[in-house]
């Protein structure tokens, strides 16, 4: 059968290989598993750099996913019992319609998780054939792959997980921690910071909060079968996730969020005015009912 990973593990390949000649120029040495660490975190940010329009389009779709769930809401509430076909079909050409008026994609927070697994699972063969010192399918020849298979950080190899030495076992388990704190910091930034008070009681904002929970849970767990280098390379990218959103969310926020009033304070101490699409935002403000008149006869009652 063909390898279709093989396009994916020549580039994983040849970007490690390019750090790590650049790391060992600069005096690192070879054989150290800090200058492998170091050429996969480069690796990381090449992926990421590469994913940041990406990124910033999944920012923009979930914020428009909660700035639009009152009007979900009261679609919803609108069609609630409503069973027959032509209810249903009614109500799904609105729901689309609703998400063209507010360009938001329900899938969209998936979409870069999904673009990295084949990374995941290149990088991975690539760890896990290094191991038994095999050479790639490109630069990583076998005198690297051999390097690679004997490189420690703290007498933990890089090519072991969970089930390797005492070392192993205390490194995936920091590692597995701290992936899992960060993936959880970053899940909740977004309902903290970024989400409309009106969208919290909205069936999107629960799934965010089951989200919450249950994803870092289902990583901690399949964490345990993974390489010291994948594991690296997993902290590493979460690390960049939940600087790259703190950046956007404080750029980019919803309207009505605690990130959005932090935004405007921001801007009236600069002294900055808001943008056209942050104005057309804003509520309306509300009228004020003109005082009538008092006639002098009125006038004359009431004293």
């Amino acid at each position: 059968m063909p390898d279709i990973l093989w396009p994916i593990k020549w580039a994983i390949e040849a970007i490690l290989v390019a750090f790590h000649w650049v790391f060992s120029s600069i005096g690192f040495p070879a054989e150290a598993g800090l200058t492998w660490i170091l050429s996969i975190i480069g690796l990381v940010v090449v992926v990421r750099s590469a994913m940041i329009p990406v990124f910033v389009r999944q920012i923009k779709s979930q914020r428009n996913m909660l700035v639009m769930q009152p009007e979900l809401q009261a679609l919803q509430k609108k069609f609630k019992g409503k069973t027959d076909p032509e209810s249903r079909q009614k109500f799904a050409a609105e729901q689309m319609e609703l998400y063209k008026k507010y360009k938001a994609n329900p899938l969209s927070s998936c979409m870069p998780l999904l673009l990295q697994m084949p990374i995941f699972g290149g990088l991975f063969v690539v760890l896990n054939e290094a191991q038994k010192s095999a050479p790639g399918v490109g630069l990583l020849t076998q005198n690297l792959a051999t390097l690679f298979a004997n490189a420690t950080v703290f007498g933990a190899k890089l090519s072991d997980n969970f089930n390797g030495n005492t070392n192993a076992k205390v490194m995936a388990a920091v590692l597995i921690i701290l992936m899992t704190a960060s993936q959880f910091i970053t899940q909740r930034q977004i309902m903290a910071k970024n989400q409309n008070p009106a969208a919290m009681n909205s069936q999107y904002a629960q799934t965010q909060k089951i989200m919450l929970y249950v994803f870092p849970l289902i990583f901690a767990v399949s964490s345990f079968a993974f390489p010291l280098g994948v594991m690296w390379y997993w902290l590493a990218s979460n690390f960049w996730t939940m600087v790259q959103q703190f950046v956007v969310i404080r750029n980019m926020p919803t309207p009505g969020s605690e990130a959005h009033k932090a935004r405007e304070q921001r801007l009236a101490k600069k002294g900055k005015a808001l943008t056209v699409e942050e104005i057309e935002q804003l509520p309306e403000p509300q009228k004020q009912q003109r005082a009538q008149p008092v006639s002098k006869t009125r006038a004359k009652k009431t004293r």
